[in-house]
C-alpha cells in the first residue's frame, strides 16, 4: 500500500507524485544495529520494522531527492542480540562491507563495544540512549529518545497529581540501561519530595524476579516502580506483583505489550499503570506542533504488518529516519560529517513531540541530544493514553544538580564511563 512517508519536516517527496520504480537507480543504506533476537528483543525488533515502513513509503514516492538525482532506501539489519562482541562484528559489517551511510542503534552495552570503531569511521550513529553521549564519541547523536530524561516527567506528574502517595520500593538492573533510569528516578523522586523505602539493583542476567517483587510489595509503598526492565523481566514482575495482592500505584520506564499484561493479572489491576511511552492511535498526538504527522495512519500500518509487537520503539528508528532523511536533502549529500552538522543546524531540531534544542552538554559533555517534551502515559480502560507532556529541560534547570548527583553515585556520568572503557580498554 502506497502512502505519504509521516513528515513533519522538510522532505520533498510530493503526495501526488506516482510511484516510482526505483529499480536500477542508485541506492543509499542505512544499518540498523540492533537486538532482533533475546531478551532485548522488544526495544531492537520493532524499531528494525517500523524503519521497513519508512523505506517503503519513501521509495514508493521516488526515493530521497538529492536534486539531481533520486536515489532508493535500502534498509541493512545485524542482530547483536545485544551482545558486545557480535555488536562489534556488525558494526564492522554493516560499516566495511554493507557501506551504509548512517548507523542506527538501541545504545547501552551495544555501543560501548563499538565506540571506538566508530569514532574511527567517523560513522554518523544515532542511539536510543542520551546515557551513551560523550564529548569522546563526536559522531554519536540521540535525536529522539530521550532515556533516561523521560523518567522524571512521570514522578513530576504523580508528584502534582497524586500529592497522597508519600513513599515508593524501586528497583533496577545493573547493565548500561538500567543503571541510568535508576540514577533519574532516584533523583527525580527526591526532587518530588517522595521518600524511597526500598531500592533493590538487580542482576541483568538471570534476575530472581520473585525475591524482587515480593522486596517491593512487601515494603508496603505507595508506588512500586519497575525502573528500565526489559519486557519479559517487566512482565514477570507485574505478574507476581498482582498474585502477590498488591494494590498501589505502578510505575515504569515502558509497558511494552501492556494488553498481554492486562490479560495475565486484571484490567483493574493495570488501571493507573504509568509509563511513558504512547500508542500512535492516541488522540493527543493530532497536534500541529508534532513533528509526526498522521501518526495514526503509522500505527494501524505497524500492526497490520507486526500485529502483536507495537512496543516503545516502533516508531523511534521511523522518527530518527525522518529526521536523517531531511537532514540529506538539506545537504544534498549522504556524506555522514555532512549530515550531521546538516541535522544540527542552529542547535535545534524537529523533535517528534515538537520543537527541542540540541543539548546536554551539563550532563552527557556534549549537546547531542534533541531535548524538549515528552508524554506521561497511563494505562485508563485498558487503553494507553497520554496525559500531558512536561518539559524535561524545565525540570533539569530546576532540580539538576540532584540528577547529576544520583548520576555520580552509579557512575554514569559521561566521565566515569569513558574513564571505565579506557581502563577496559
Amino acid at each position: 500500500m502506497a502512502r505519504k512517508p509521516i513528515s513533519a519536516t522538510s522532505m520533498t517527496i510530493s503526495a501526488a507524485m506516482p510511484r516510482l520504480n526505483l529499480r536500477g537507480h542508485k541506492s543509499v543504506k542505512v544499518g540498523v544495529l540492533a537486538p532482533l533476537t533475546g531478551s532485548v528483543t522488544s526495544w531492537g525488533q520493532p524499531g528494525r520494522d517500523g524503519c521497513l515502513i519508512w523505506a517503503d513509503w519513501v521509495n514508493a514516492r521516488g526515493g530521497l531527492d538529492l536534486g539531481d538525482e533520486r536515489y532508493r532506501v535500502d534498509i541493512i539489519s545485524f542482530d547483536d542480540a545485544y551482545e558486545p562482541a557480535k555488536a562489534l562484528e556488525g558494526a564492522r559489517k554493516l560499516i566495511q562491507d554493507d557501506k551504509i551511510s548512517c548507523l542506527m542503534m538501541l545504545g547501552g552495552d551495544d555501543w560501548l563495544a563499538v565506540r571506538d570503531y566508530v569514532n574511527s569511521q567517523k560513522m554518523l550513529t544515532t542511539t536510543l540512549l542520551p546515557s551513551d553521549l560523550s564529548p569522546d564519541s563526536p559522531y554519536l547523536i540521540a535525536p529522539c529518545e530521550v532515556h533516561p530524561l523521560y523518567n522524571l516527567a512521570g514522578v513530576e506528574w504523580l508528584a502534582k497529581n497524586r500529592p497522597d502517595l508519600k513513599t515508593v520500593a524501586l528497583c533496577g538492573q545493573d547493565d548500561a540501561l538500567g543503571l541510568p533510569a535508576h540514577a533519574s528516578y532516584r533523583a527525580a523522586f527526591e526532587a518530588a519530595g517522595i521518600e524511597v523505602i526500598k531500592d533493590v539493583v538487580y542482576p541483568a542476567a538471570a534476575p530472581d524476579v520473585t525475591s524482587i517483587a515480593s522486596a517491593l510489595v512487601g515494603a508496603n509503598a505507595d508506588i512500586v516502580c519497575w525502573g528500565a526492565a526489559v519486557e519479559p523481566v517487566l512482565h514477570a514482575l507485574t505478574e507476581e506483583a498482582y498474585r502477590l495482592g498488591y494494590a498501589g500505584q505502578m510505575l515504569s520506564c515502558t509497558a511494552d505489550n501492556y494488553v498481554r499484561m492486562i490479560e495475565r493479572t486484571s484490567a483493574d489491576f493495570m488501571e493507573g499503570f504509568l509509563f511513558h511511552f504512547p500508542d500512535f492511535d492516541d488522540p493527543a498526538l493530532n497536534n500541529p506542533a508534532f513533528n509526526f504527522s498522521k501518526p495514526a495512519d503509522f500505527y494501524a500500518e505497524y500492526n497490520h504488518r507486526y500485529p502483536g509487537t507495537w512496543s516503545a520503539v516502533s516508531w523511534e528508528y521511523y522518527a530518527i529516519l525522518e529526521q536523517w532523511g531531511a537532514a540529506v536533502q538539506r545537504a544534498r549529500t549522504f556524506d555522514p560529517i555532512s549530515v550531521l552538522a546538516a541535522m544540527k543546524t542552529g542547535g535545534i531540531g524537529k523533535h517528534v513531540f515538537g520543537d527541542a534544542r540540541w543539548w546536554g552538554r551539563e550532563l552527557f559533555g556534549i549537546d547531542h541530544a534533541l531535548i524538549g517534551n515528552w508524554p506521561v502515559v497511563q494505562v485508563k480502560n485498558s487503553k494507553a493514553r497520554i496525559l500531558e507532556f512536561c518539559s524535561l529541560t524545565d525540570w533539569y534547570e530546576t532540580h539538576g544538580d540532584i540528577l547529576i548527583r544520583h548520576m555520580k553515585a552509579l557512575e554514569q556520568m559521561w566521565y566515569q564511563r569513558v574513564e571505565y572503557l579506557n581502563e577496559a580498554g
